[in-house]
């Protein structure tokens, strides 16, 4: 008996770990709103436009959020076909934001902020 519970403690633990390695759960739409707001902060926006990019954040990551559900009910989750949408999206977002933010802002955004906010996959990608 006691070697069935150790081999069990043992898998379960393994499994923990393997979720733990892998980020555990998606974050939500108003976690990733805040961790752009965040990054964003280093431009000392008004109250208006910051109002204006929370919206511009909260529209973009709720429709990627749509969108990746539509594609998992609908069986077909094609890397290329998300990626197109993740495109289209963030370009509408671009657009958006183009509108609020100074040309020197905006190319902060693009160069330093934006990259900083797309997850980094264990091992840098290179296993």
């Amino acid at each position: 008996m006691k070697i069935k519970n150790i081999a069990l403690l043992l898998l379960l633990s393994s499994g923990v770990l393997a979720v733990s390695a892998q980020g555990g759960q998606r974050r939500s739409v108003e976690e990733k709103v805040k961790s752009a707001m965040e990054k964003i902060a280093v431009f000392n926006l008004d109250k208006e436009k910051s109002t204006q990019i929370d919206s511009v954040f909260t529209g973009y990551y709720k429709s990627l959020a749509a969108k990746r559900e539509e594609m998992r009910a609908n069986g077909s989750m094609d890397r290329e076909k998300m990626r197109d949408e993740m495109q289209k999206l963030g370009g509408e977002r671009d657009e958006k934001l183009k509108k609020v933010l100074s040309e020197d802002q905006f190319k902060k955004w693009k160069d330093e902020i934006e990259p900083s906010l797309r997850p980094q996959r264990p091992g840098g990608g290179n296993q």
